[in-house]
């Protein structure tokens, strides 16, 4: 068996860490953490025990792959929390564009100034109707423009 195999079984199975709750991750993640200053301080000391570079690596990815999966959970459960609310905190947002993201909302489109809507009042659209008659299939004669 070589070393990599050996370190490969030391690695934490990110499969096992899903099933995990949350408690048993962070009480997970201290030991790592303190296995991790442990080896540190025996590259330094240059202790009976050698420490090899290669486990130091194995222990932050294993610590990178514990945290990644913490965020997981918890950002699934505040996307729990406000899936049915108004407002959502901004990482759970679509992402879109930032010119989308600052695009009017409809209702801000509609809206009209107070002096918009005093020229629309006072001189509302007009309408007219055309007279027309028709002499055969094909043709038809406009006789005037009629206003309503």
């Amino acid at each position: 068996m070589c070393i990599r195999d050996r370190l490969k079984q030391d690695m934490v199975k990110t499969y096992e860490l899903r099933t995990k709750d949350e408690k048993a991750l962070v009480e997970e993640l201290g030991k790592l953490k303190a296995e991790l200053a442990k080896a540190r301080i025996g590259k330094v000391s240059a202790a009976a025990t050698q420490v090899k570079a290669s486990k130091i690596k194995v222990l932050r990815k294993d610590i990178a792959r514990l945290l990644t999966i913490i965020n997981e959970k918890r950002r699934d459960a505040s996307a729990l929390a406000f899936k049915k609310k108004k407002y959502k905190p901004l990482d759970q947002r679509a992402k879109a564009t930032r010119a989308f993201r600052r695009k009017l909302t409809p209702f801000q489109k509609s809206r009209k100034t107070l002096r918009t809507l005093k020229r629309l009042n006072s001189n509302p659209l007009r309408k007219f109707a055309l007279e027309a008659q028709i002499q055969d299939f094909f043709t038809i004669q406009y006789l005037s423009l009629i206003h309503i």
